[in-house]
């Protein structure tokens, strides 16, 4: 009876603890601006923020906002990993991208070997698209969970 109990115990704490599920999102944006003009990083944040602090709800009858200051949504502690831009003046460096994919694969190796898991993965194009067009970012998501 007791080594039952003794089961049950832990496979409930086992249950529990593998529902628990932590996530973890890196953001990496590789600049398209012609001329090698911009910048390209890898950015990921060393501290944790909770979004219901800056949070505010809107109705017909009443504008309850968040007092917060926007300054406290700014996140100052960081990593920051230089990554190459697309462009130069010789136009698109394909050597350039594929250092870039070296550089993003061995982060998403060091995050693997450190327990988690890459869940998802978005990106996005912005460009001003206007005449000269000299505006532009590739942005992705890194969305990892343990």
């Amino acid at each position: 009876m007791r080594k039952t109990l003794l089961s049950l115990g832990l496979m409930l704490v086992m249950g529990i603890s593998m529902n628990a599920q932590e996530y973890k999102v890196i953001t990496s944006v590789e600049s398209i601006v012609p001329n090698g003009l911009g910048r390209s990083r890898i950015i990921n944040a060393l501290e944790e923020k909770d979004y219901k602090e800056f949070t505010s709800v809107q109705t017909e009858d009443d504008n309850t906002r968040n007092k917060s200051d926007r300054s406290e949504i700014r996140v100052k502690n960081f990593e920051e990993t230089k990554l190459l831009n697309f462009y130069n003046l010789g136009g698109i460096r394909f050597q350039n991208i594929a250092a870039n994919d070296a550089v993003i694969t061995s982060m998403i190796n060091d995050m693997i070997s450190n327990g988690w898991e890459l869940a998802f993965v978005v990106s996005g194009v912005e460009s001003e698209g206007g005449k000269g067009d000299g505006q532009g970012i590739f942005i992705t998501r890194y969305i990892f969970k343990k």
